[in-house]
């Protein structure tokens, strides 16, 4: 199916034959991710009745609390109803979710019969209109044919508007066949895929959208209840490619509450920073939640971080952030920072000895700030109005100088990994353009 994608004979020279072999498998994976099937909208003012089914273990009953809670804030009326009586502790688990959400449940202790719970419980909440109305189901292995004989029977006697198959991004190839025996016992609506905040990228989904037919509809990215994204197929083959998703990362930043600050950019545009600009900053990195999340938005870096360093890097960054709640209004706002710690070195004794750090994590912070800092002073030209670089403002040395003063302040390795030179200038031009591009979308 690549071969028709590509045509090396016909293309000319120059061209770099690998980022062509990486579009084409892209667009091929995106083909089979998308299976062109309209995916369940939900119709406000009339009751949803949602029946989740999935693999024990997979996160299916915090995904039903995600997703109830998930409209609930888009102002629906939303329950759940725990017709799962095989699992010890099911009930309770779905009853301390919604209760922490503030969602009406339904369930019970006595009932062994989940065909009557679920029929019961759907009854109840379409008297009192309730318009997403999701049913949790027993955890099964596609072996247990009783369980999967009990699924067919909840089904039946709810008559669900939509059946959501719940996958673990971390079962890898099991999954088809499990999707299989779901769908030949139920008919399948959408698929979500959970775990996929842990190093597992979710290869699996292909293999479930292919066999289901069903779109995916949502992703599990985490452990709370907001961890909860709605699946977008480009981004997904993106990360799932080690592309990273830049389009991805820039609505982060303005899902997070970021906003673009003319005053900080008219200040980098004239070489200022400051370090209460740096501890701002640093504080905005720590809103966008895991920086493994943020790392495999990045093309070149998705792999690179793994769960130790990972966790080095956040202790590394809030003891910098503690060194600075230390300083002085004087020393978080002067212009020169680094020089003035450097005339007058008791300051670095007094910060060290209250933030309980030592002077060498000091110097450290300063060492870093002044590399900012001095990249900002050199590159002010450069910065565009919303404070980011701009490559539409770099002539070709302007650009190669902004790539060698980065190259300083980063590893080694990582720099290599993002493809070096050129592929950094490439990150740049992305960003930009991603940018640029939701900013051209916002309504006046």
């Amino acid at each position: 199916m690549f071969r028709k994608a590509m045509n090396f004979e016909e293309m000319t020279g120059g061209v770099n034959k690998r980022r062509v072999i990486q579009r084409a498998v892209f667009n091929e994976l995106l083909k089979l991710v998308d299976p062109h099937v309209e995916e369940f909208k939900p119709k406000k003012g009339k009751p949803n009745v949602i029946m989740f089914v999935g693999l024990q273990g997979s996160g299916k009953t915090t995904t039903c609390t995600k997703m109830a809670y998930y409209y609930q804030r888009k102002g629906w009326k939303t329950c759940l109803i725990c017709a799962d009586t095989f699992r010890a502790g099911a009930f309770d688990q779905l009853k301390q979710n919604a209760t922490k959400a503030r969602i009406p449940f339904y369930g019970s202790y006595s009932e062994i019969d989940p065909v009557k719970i679920a029929y019961e419980g759907v009854e109840k909440f379409k008297k009192e209109g309730f318009e997403i109305v999701i049913v949790d189901t027993s955890g099964r292995h596609k072996q247990e044919a009783s369980l999967f004989e009990e699924m067919l029977q909840v089904s039946n006697a709810v008559q669900p508007d939509n059946v959501v198959f719940v996958m673990d991004a971390s079962i890898g190839q099991a999954c088809e066949a499990q999707a299989k025996a779901f769908s030949q016992t139920v008919d399948v609506g959408s698929v979500i895929i959970t775990k996929l905040d842990s190093h597992a990228k979710g290869g699996g989904a292909l293999s479930a959208v292919a066999v289901t037919k069903s779109p995916v509809i949502f992703i599990g990215t985490g452990e709370h209840i907001d961890d909860f994204e709605i699946f977008k197929p480009k981004s997904f083959v993106q990360k799932l490619l080690g592309m990273g998703d830049i389009e991805g990362l820039v609505d982060m930043v303005k899902d997070i509450g970021i906003e673009d600050s003319v005053e900080l950019a008219n200040r980098l545009k004239h070489g200022q920073f400051t370090l209460r600009d740096m501890y701002e900053q640093f504080q905005n990195i720590m809103k966008m939640g895991p920086l493994s999340q943020i790392m495999s938005a990045i093309p070149g870096l998705s792999d690179i971080m793994n769960k130790g360093n990972e966790k080095e890097s956040v202790m590394k960054l809030k003891r910098m952030m503690t060194i600075m709640d230390s300083m002085s209004d004087k020393e978080l706002d002067h212009p020169k920072a680094s020089d003035l710690f450097t005339k007058e070195p008791t300051r670095l004794a007094r910060v060290a000895k209250g933030s309980g750090t030592s002077q060498a994590d000091v110097r450290e912070l300063i060492t870093q700030y002044k590399k900012f800092s001095d990249m900002i002073k050199k590159m002010g030209p450069m910065i565009g109005k919303n404070g980011a670089m701009d490559p539409s403002r770099m002539n070709p040395a302007q650009m190669s100088k902004l790539t060698q003063q980065y190259s300083k302040m980063i590893d080694p390795k990582m720099f290599a990994q993002m493809g070096g030179a050129g592929g950094f200038q490439h990150l740049l031009q992305q960003m930009t353009k991603a940018e640029s591009g939701m900013m051209g979308g916002k309504k006046k």
